[in-house]
């Protein structure tokens, strides 16, 4: 089984893939939203953003946009209606890569340029940094690419595009462990883009380049690996369901996908939603999801009214 596994991951084409891809998204059901897109106001005439690279909310529906312009803060934190209530960040990014809430609902980011990761209160005061470093090369970009958080306050960040691991962190900022190496297969990235956690501690990580979600327990154990998803980008976890951001292996990276749910024991496609924004994907407690997407917007999938 483990050397079936190898071989799928080395010898699929990513066309072969594509086309299998669009095979199950077609034979799949629609989650039934409607795309919009969330209006943020601008405060001033001045003001613009660019790139939104991630978007997150918390409990009270407040959503918290990371994005990649000059013109307004990085950090907006956000009303349902697009009011901006505040913003922060400025000087302390490279490349704003991607923002998550934890579940004291603070707000923490990560930036792909520099491997800095920030924790904050709503507010946008900072209670921490940690400073991942180990970067190799020179690209731009050479960081940090998510984060996400476990039982007991673990968290883990996926390391992925100058290193291939997965870094857990105490809440205290202290490495703990690290594991994974580069390659395509078991326990191997080619660039570990996205991760998210359930509440029995599995561990999900988009192994965008490979193609595939892999599973893992919170030590590093590999579970298993999905491989007919295509180039995932970006993934969460709401309930029972594993909601991802995708699209053909085979074409440039931003080019029309998917928003997929996804039950997240079988892998059984449960809905999904067409979407020119999969970098990042929030899924709300009602269902609806929350993606950013090229070159200042936000959509919002809303249930039908």
């Amino acid at each position: 089984m483990l050397l079936a596994v190898i071989a799928w991951a080395q010898a699929v084409d990513p066309k072969e893939q594509a086309a299998q891809l669009r095979t199950l998204v077609s034979q799949s059901p629609s989650m039934m939203l409607e795309r919009a897109e969330l209006q943020v106001r601008p405060p001033s005439a001045d003001w613009a953003m660019e790139m939104v690279s991630s978007v997150t909310s918390d409990s009270k529906g407040v959503i918290y946009l990371l994005h990649r312009g000059a013109k307004a803060n990085p950090v907006i934190a956000v009303d349902r209606n697009g009011a901006v209530l505040r913003s922060w960040g400025k000087g302390l990014y490279k490349i704003p890569h991607s923002i998550r809430v934890d579940p004291d609902g603070n707000v923490w980011t990560v930036d792909a340029g520099s491997s800095m990761i920030y924790q904050f209160t709503p507010e946008g005061k900072k209670l921490l940094e940690i400073a991942v470093g180990e970067m190799p090369g020179e690209r731009e970009f050479r960081g940090t690419a998510d984060i996400a958080f476990g039982p007991d306050e673990r968290i883990l960040i996926a390391d992925g595009y100058g290193n291939a691991r997965i870094l857990e962190y105490n809440r205290a900022g202290k490495r703990v462990r690290e594991w994974g190496t580069r390659g395509s297969g078991p326990g191997q990235f080619n660039l570990p883009h996205g991760i998210a956690i359930d509440e029995k501690g599995t561990v999900f990580v988009a192994d965008r380049e490979n193609g595939r979600i892999q599973r893992f327990t919170m030590d590093g154990k590999y579970l298993g690996e999905w491989g007919s998803f295509g180039k995932t980008f970006s993934l969460t976890v709401r309930g029972d369901a594993l909601y991802i951001g995708t699209q053909p292996r085979n074409e440039p990276n931003g080019s029309p996908g998917w928003l997929m749910k996804i039950d997240k024991s079988s892998g059984k496609v449960l809905g999904v939603a067409e979407s020119t924004g999969h970098h990042s994907i929030e899924a709300l407690p009602n269902g609806e999801l929350l993606t950013g997407t090229r070159p200042d917007k936000v959509l919002w999938f809303r249930s039908p009214r």
